[in-house]
C-alpha cells in the first residue's frame, strides 16, 4: 500500500493541528503565566542552584531513586517545559512531563503525610501534625499546578500564543 504525497501531508497537519490547536480565549495566558513563570521555571532554577536542599538532596531524603541524576533531571524538565508554557509553544506537550513531575511530588511527598507513614519508597517529613488536613494544607500548591497543567493539556495555550499562531498559518487539510 502506498501512501500519496497529500495523504502524508494531511496526516502531518492533523498532528500538528492537534497539538496546535486551541479553542481556549487569550486570558488563558494567566494560566500558563501561573504554570510556567510562577512556579516551575524558579522551581527548576532552584533544584540546580540549591540541589542540597531543593534537588539531589531532597530527592534523596524523601526516597527518590538515584537522587544526583533525578534531581538536575527534573530541574531541567522543569525548566525547558516551563519556557515552552510561557512562550505558548508546543504548550499541550510540555504540559506532560510537568502533570507527571507533579502525581511523582504529589506521591513521594503528600500521601505519606495524609498516612502518617511512609508510603512505598517514600519517607515521612518531620511535622506538627499528620493526617488529611495536614495534607490538604501542604499540597495545595501541588494541586493547583497539577490542575493547572492539565487545564493546559486539554485546552491549549489560548489565542495568545504561538501554538495559536503557528495554528492560523498551517494550510487547512481538506
Amino acid at each position: 500500500m502506498t501512501t500519496t504525497s497529500s495523504e502524508s501531508r494531511s496526516r502531518t497537519t492533523d498532528w500538528r493541528q492537534i497539538v496546535l490547536a486551541t479553542e481556549a480565549p487569550g486570558w488563558s495566558i494567566l494560566v500558563r503565566l501561573l504554570v510556567g513563570l510562577v512556579v516551575f521555571l524558579p522551581e527548576g532554577i532552584q533544584k540546580l542552584a540549591f540541589p542540597d536542599i531543593l534537588g539531589a538532596g531532597r530527592f534523596e531524603h524523601i526516597g527518590i531513586p538515584d537522587p544526583n541524576l533525578m534531581g538536575p533531571f527534573v530541574g531541567v524538565i522543569e525548566i525547558a517545559c516551563g519556557l515552552l508554557i510561557i512562550a505558548g509553544l508546543a504548550t499541550r506537550l510540555a504540559a506532560i512531563p510537568l502533570i507527571i513531575v507533579m502525581i511523582v511530588a504529589i506521591l513521594s511527598t503528600k500521601v505519606p503525610i495524609l498516612l502518617g507513614h511512609d508510603f512505598w519508597i517514600f519517607h515521612v517529613p518531620k511535622l506538627p501534625r499528620y493526617g488529611f488536613w495536614s495534607m490538604a494544607h501542604e499540597a495545595r500548591a501541588d494541586f493547583d499546578m497539577l490542575l493547572g497543567a492539565i487545564y493546559l493539556l486539554i485546552i491549549g495555550a489560548g489565542a495568545w500564543s504561538l501554538d495559536a499562531m503557528l495554528a492560523r498559518r498551517m494550510p487547512s487539510s481538506q
